[in-house]
């Protein structure tokens, strides 16, 4: 699902909402999220998951292509643990994610 799909799943769903106000509300969540991660802070959404940063140290890679020795720098990479109450639910017996091994 991407965002638009979101968006419009969520107006589909709370016919009372103006899509533009659900846009708004939904790009001001991400955005939230994406600023609190850039400050190097954690996001916990209860049930769904955890958002956080992880460190990847400067190290010295190969060059799959011609074997050569290259510098890479240090990286922040975003983060996100599932919590309980999603990882049960999508391993729950019956439901689509948990009998179809390719999704």
């Amino acid at each position: 699902m991407v965002k638009s799909e979101l968006i419009a799943r969520l107006a589909e769903r709370n016919p009372h909402l103006y899509q533009r106000d659900i846009e708004r509300i939904v790009t001001t969540i991400f955005d939230e999220i994406s600023a609190a991660l850039s400050r190097g802070e954690r996001v916990e959404l209860r049930g769904f998951g955890a958002f956080s940063v992880k460190r990847r140290p400067a190290r010295t890679a190969r060059n799959p292509r011609t074997g050569a020795s290259v510098q890479v720098t240090e990286k922040h990479i975003p983060f996100f643990k599932t919590g309980k109450e999603l990882r049960e639910s999508l391993n729950k017996p019956g439901t689509p994610a948990a009998s179809d091994p390719t999704k």
